[in-house]
């Protein structure tokens, strides 16, 4: 029996017959993130997510598809190695991911890692379920955290990959409230707020901190998986960079 959960590694023998499989597709970005995070922290976080989630549910029906690694990045396309297919070509590649990826699976979770990804996942996940599929979506979104490459996601990334974090180079950004930079934030870009791209501060950042943050993410999307948590459909979002949207709400 193939142990792997990871799609890439199987073979069409093994998904043939009627539809068992729950596939995960993280959805990432590539972006900058400080001056001291790699710039596919986001992928990297949505893929630990959901590889990890899926080895915890029993039976081997979780499997994780290739991440999606470009996102809707607009609002950092002022910061060099940034790259974005927007709002509209991320939601087309999602819509004809699920219903390709549909023919065959009996559920899709996309497992998102971007804020700015928001307003293309709603629509997305509107249409595929409109069509009548098992689809939705999920935020690794840990609640308190700061908005952008801050001590949250510098403390993920020292869990995931301290190789990748120039701790040496963390500085603190624009630290005021996410509300009151967003105004400026969508006239122009995250480098109108913050000139080092930072939202936050990473001061205090441990490896073990990210550790307790990934279990707790991991451990809502189990809990989803099984039907006992929230399971996290579209909201209407105002920012064009979907930004300002909120992670989740409940399935009525």
């Amino acid at each position: 029996m193939n142990a792997s959960r990871l799609l890439g590694d199987r073979r069409w023998p093994e998904l043939d017959g009627p539809p068992i499989v729950t596939l995960l597709v993280p959805v990432g970005s590539l972006e900058q993130h400080g001056p001291h995070l790699p710039l596919d922290t986001d992928t990297r976080i949505a893929h630990a997510v959901a590889q990890a989630a899926a080895h915890a549910v029993a039976g081997g029906s979780v499997l994780v598809s290739p991440a999606v690694s470009f996102g809707a990045s607009g609002e950092h396309e002022t910061f060099p190695g940034t790259v974005s297919i927007g709002t509209e070509g991320l939601r087309t590649l999602l819509v004809e991911l699920g219903r390709s990826a549909g023919r065959w699976a009996r559920r899709l979770v996309f497992v998102n890692g971007h804020g700015g990804n928001l307003e293309a996942l709603g629509t997305a996940v509107t249409l595929l379920r409109a069509e009548g599929r098992d689809v939705r979506w999920f935020g690794c979104f840990p609640p308190g955290g700061d908005a952008h490459a801050g001590r949250a996601e510098t403390s993920i990334m020292l869990a995931l990959a301290p190789r990748t974090v120039r701790l040496e180079l963390a500085r603190a950004g624009n630290v005021a409230p996410l509300a009151e930079l967003l105004p400026l934030m969508r006239a122009s870009s995250v480098r109108a707020v913050s000139a080092n791209g930072v939202l936050g501060d990473p001061a205090g950042a441990s490896a073990d901190e990210g550790r307790t943050l990934l279990a707790a993410m991991v451990g809502e999307l189990v809990a989803v998986l099984a039907h006992r948590g929230r399971p996290y459909l579209p909201l209407p979002c105002n920012s064009s960079s979907g930004i300002s949207c909120s992670a989740a709400v409940s399935e009525p």
